[in-house]
């Protein structure tokens, strides 16, 4: 059993995500370290204007609007997306660790997901319902026991709700 724990916690909108994500880069995380979840309602909302600027950036068009720390979400959102339940896209750890666990999780909705990705039922059940609503879950798992406060205190101070540790 590893020592690494996941913290999670649930954001209402792009902006405290991208917040969130530049804050936990800060801390020596990569992109590779962090679980994004969200409907695929809010993904079409909330990034379709990203894909479609992303190369106006790229030629150096783009404002300080987003920037770099947009990019880091979209790019977890694009790049590491596995959609394994219709209207969920899960990227990140956690959409491996689902994959690896095949059809089980797929098949349980999105409390499925959650409860797989070891999130006790009773929390999966809210998230499920923020995700619902337009939130955004984020997921790290966190490279020391001292990290666990830490990241749990980042997460609430960007304004994630239900922030837990499992």
């Amino acid at each position: 059993m590893k020592d690494a724990k996941l913290v999670t916690g649930l954001l209402k909108n792009r902006i405290a995500a991208e917040s969130a994500v530049d804050a936990i880069m800060k801390r020596g995380y990569s992109r590779e370290d962090i679980s994004v979840m969200m409907s695929d309602a809010t993904r079409s909302k909330e990034f379709a204007l990203q894909a479609r600027t992303h190369a106006a950036e790229g030629a150096g068009i783009g404002g300080a609007v987003g920037g770099a720390v947009g990019a880091v979400l979209a790019a977890i959102v694009a790049v590491g997306s596995t959609v394994l339940l219709p209207g969920l896209v899960i990227a990140g750890p956690i959409a491996a660790a689902l994959a690896g666990a095949g059809a089980g999780g797929a098949t349980g909705g999105v409390i499925g997901a959650l409860i797989g990705a070891g999130i006790p039922e009773y929390r999966a059940k809210v998230y499920e319902a923020g995700l619902r609503g337009g939130g955004i879950l984020l997921g790290i798992e966190a490279k020391s026991e001292e990290e666990i406060d830490k990241l749990e205190e980042l997460l609430e101070a960007v304004g994630a709700e239900h922030v837990r540790t499992e």
